[in-house]
C-alpha cells in the first residue's frame, strides 16, 4: 500500500472510531444450550487469510514484521466487524513487545491504537509522545495524537498535531484533521466549508470508499450541528452508499433519524446490527419511538446484561451508551447522571455533553451540568441541540455571544 493510502485508511479508522462505543460487550449465556453467535464461515476469504497469517506468526512469534502485519489486520477486522475479540488477538500478536517501555516504533503505534480503543487515553498519548519524539515524521502517530487530544478537549494540542501532518499526509487528511478540531472549537461553519471544498477538489483522487465515507460523515455531522437537516441527511446517505457497514456511521445516522422522529427508518436501518452494543441501544430507542413497545423486552434484557458485564469488568468504553440506556429506557435518572459524569471525565465530545445535559435536566441538577456549560463557553461550541438544552438551565447559553470576531 502506498504511504498516502495507508495514512488515509488509518485516518478513517481513527477519527470514525474516536467517539463510537461500538464494540459488543461479552455477556453470560442463560444456559449451555443458548446459541451465542454464528461464527464466520471457514470458507470466508478474509477469515482464511487471517488464519494463514496467524499460522505463519506461530512459526516465528518474534518475527516483528509478521506480528505487526497480523496485529494491523486484526485491528482492521475488529473495526469492520465491531468485534473486540479481534483487538485481543492483535494484542496477543504483539505479546513479545507489549510490556516493553519503548517497543519498536511499529509496535508502539499499534499499541497506542489498541489503548485508544479501550479509552486508555493517557497511556496511548504517552506511547505516541515517545513515538513522535523518535520519529517526528510519523504521520500516523500525529493523526492518532490529534484524534485523542480532540476527544479530550485539548484543542490547542490537537491543532499542533494536525499542523505536523501538512508536510506528511495529503491535503484531504490534513484538512479533515484540522476541521475535526475546528468544528468543536468555535469554527464550525468555516471548518465545514473548508473540508467540503477540499473534498470536492480531491474528487476522483479519493482512493478508498472508506475515506470518502469518513469525510462525508464528518460533513454530515457538521451540518447537523448547525441545524441544516436536509444537507446532513443527503451527506449521511452518500456516506452509507460508500460504507454501508461502518458502525460509527450507522450510529451517527441513527441518532439523526431519532432526533428527526423518523423512528421506523432508524429501526429498519439498525435491525441487522444488533450484535453491536451502541446500535442495539439505538434500535431499542427506535422501537420505542415507533410505538413497538411489546418488541422491546428482549432488547432491554440484552442491553442490561451487556452493560452489567461491562461494569463487572471495569470497562469504561460504553459509558455514554450506558447513560443513555439508563435515562431513556430504564428511567433511572440518578444512575444515568452518575454514569454520564464518569463518562465526561474521560471524553468530551458533543454526544458526551448532550447525555450529561439531558441527565442533569432530568435530575434537576444544574451543578452537574456546570462542567459542560463551561466547556461550551470556553470552546465556543456551536451545536443547536446543545444550545437548546443549555438554555433550559438558569444561566442561558448563547453560542453566538462568545464567537471571536462575529461571523465565522
Amino acid at each position: 500500500m502506498k504511504p498516502g493510502a495507508a495514512i488515509r485508511t488509518l485516518a478513517a479508522a481513527l477519527l470514525a472510531c474516536a467517539g463510537a462505543g461500538a464494540a459488543a460487550a461479552p455477556r453470560l449465556p442463560a444456559s449451555g444450550a443458548e446459541v451465542l453467535e454464528v461464527l464466520p464461515w471457514r470458507a470466508d476469504p478474509q477469515q482464511r487469510e487471517l488464519r494463514a497469517l496467524r499460522e505463519r506468526l506461530q512459526e516465528a512469534p518474534r518475527d516483528q514484521a509478521r506480528a505487526v502485519d497480523v496485529a494491523r489486520r486484526y485491528i482492521e477486522a475488529g473495526r469492520r466487524e465491531a468485534d473486540p475479540r479481534y483487538y485481543g488477538y492483535a494484542q496477543a500478536a504483539l505479546g513479545p513487545w507489549w510490556r516493553l517501555a519503548a517497543p519498536p516504533p511499529p509496535v508502539r503505534l499499534l499499541r497506542a491504537t489498541l489503548l485508544q480503543s479501550e479509552h486508555r487515553f493517557p497511556e496511548a498519548l504517552a506511547d505516541l509522545a515517545g513515538l513522535t519524539d523518535r520519529q517526528p515524521d510519523n504521520a500516523q502517530a500525529w493523526l492518532t495524537r490529534a484524534t485523542i487530544e480532540t476527544v479530550r478537549a485539548d484543542y490547542a494540542a490537537a491543532t499542533r498535531s494536525c499542523a505536523r501532518l501538512s508536510s506528511l499526509a495529503d491535503e484531504l487528511v490534513t484538512t479533515a484533521c484540522i476541521a475535526n478540531v475546528g468544528a468543536v472549537n468555535g469554527r464550525l461553519a468555516a471548518s465545514e466549508r473548508l473540508l467540503a471544498a477540499v473534498r470536492a477538489r480531491a474528487g476522483a483522487g479519493v482512493e478508498a470508499p472508506a475515506v470518502d465515507a469518513w469525510v462525508l460523515t464528518m460533513l454530515a455531522e457538521m451540518a447537523q450541528r448547525r441545524g441544516a437537516a436536509a444537507i446532513a441527511d443527503a451527506r449521511f446517505g452518500a456516506a452509507l452508499r460508500e460504507a454501508p457497514r461502518d458502525t460509527y456511521l450507522l450510529g451517527a445516522y441513527a441518532d439523526f433519524l431519532l432526533d428527526a422522529g423518523r423512528h421506523a427508518e432508524a429501526a429498519t436501518l439498525l435491525a441487522p446490527h444488533a450484535r453491536v452494543d451502541g446500535l442495539l441501544l439505538r434500535h431499542a430507542l427506535a422501537l420505542r419511538g415507533a410505538g413497538r413497545a411489546r418488541d422491546l423486552a428482549p432488547e432491554l434484557a440484552e442491553l442490561a446484561a451487556r452493560f452489567d458485564a461491562g461494569e463487572r469488568r471495569g470497562d469504561g468504553v460504553h459509558l455514554r451508551e450506558q447513560a443513555r440506556f439508563e435515562l431513556a429506557l430504564r428511567g433511572d435518572t440518578s444512575r444515568a447522571l452518575a454514569i454520564a459524569r464518569r463518562n465526561w471525565d474521560v471524553q468530551k465530545e458533543p454526544a458526551d455533553a448532550r447525555i450529561l445535559l439531558e441527565a442533569a435536566l432530568a435530575a434537576h441538577d444544574a451543578a452537574s451540568a456546570r462542567p459542560v456549560l463551561d466547556w461550551m463557553r470556553s470552546a465556543r461550541v456551536e451545536d443547536v441541540q446543545l444550545a437548546r438544552l443549555a438554555a433550559q438551565f438558569d444561566t442561558p447559553f448563547n453560542p453566538q455571544s462568545n464567537r471571536r470576531g462575529g461571523k465565522a
